[in-house]
């Protein structure tokens, strides 16, 4: 059966204080809250993130040492064919795509933003393999256009928390900015991401242990059972 939780209706103003509440104690909770893409550069950060659609970041931090050391800058990339790539991240989903846009992307870099990562969110999602997420992403790290990336966590989280009832990424993101104030946005994300991965799992959130269940209406999950011992199990 869902959850009955004291989030009922509310109004705007109370749904903005209660968006503020959960930020400050996920931020508690994990104070430590980064990207989990390793780079040095904005075109490492570019190229990490490309390659971290429908992959781990875990994957992509174990092909990219060798990628960046053959790759060094935009000119690299776009002086070879994709085949050249290929072998680099070949254990990345969907490499053989991901391989032809990054040299495509690095070919735009050198020719129209002298092979410099540009911080404009537009300038990016013109970029080939660079949807808005992406550039949302690169944005927000590089201290660029202030945005609120809405990967698979963030938009099951916004839902769930009763924070928007779209389903559109770029809806979602316009409903997590109207709650927030702007200076929120980049750690924000973040944390949705981490708790999402870490907590509110897509099949059974660990609601248990959640620092954030008593703000929280639950939408769409299922009450946990107990088990004779005790432990929770999702219902089957």
């Amino acid at each position: 059966m869902p959850y009955n939780t004291g989030v009922g209706r509310e109004t705007k103003e109370a749904r903005k204080q209660r968006a503020v509440q959960v930020l400050d104690r996920l931020g508690t909770e994990m104070p430590e809250v980064r990207i989990e893409l390793d780079y040095r550069t904005p075109l490492e950060l570019l190229v990490a993130v490309i390659l971290s659609a429908q992959c781990t970041d875990k994957r992509v931090n174990m092909v990219t040492p060798a990628l960046f050391q053959r790759f060094p800058d935009a000119q690299a990339y776009a002086g070879v064919k994709p085949e050249a790539v290929e072998p680099f991240i070949q254990t990345c989903g969907l490499y053989r795509a991901k391989a032809k846009n990054l040299v495509a992307a690095a070919k735009a870099l050198v020719a129209e933003h002298g092979g410099e990562v540009p911080r404009s969110r537009e300038a990016l999602e013109k970029l080939p393999g660079v949807g808005r997420k992406t550039a949302g992403v690169v944005c927000i790290h590089l201290g660029g256009d202030n945005s609120f990336p809405v990967d698979t966590h963030v938009k099951r989280l916004a839902y769930r928390m009763g924070f928007s009832s779209q389903q559109h990424p770029d809806k979602i993101e316009l409903d997590l900015q109207a709650l927030l104030p702007p200076e929120r946005w980049m750690n924000g994300h973040q944390l949705l991401v981490w708790h999402g991965r870490r907590t509110c799992f897509a099949r059974s959130p660990a609601c248990e242990r959640c620092v954030v269940a008593d703000l929280c209406p639950k939408r769409g999950v299922r009450e946990k059972k107990l088990t004779p011992t005790g432990d929770p199990r999702a219902p089957s």
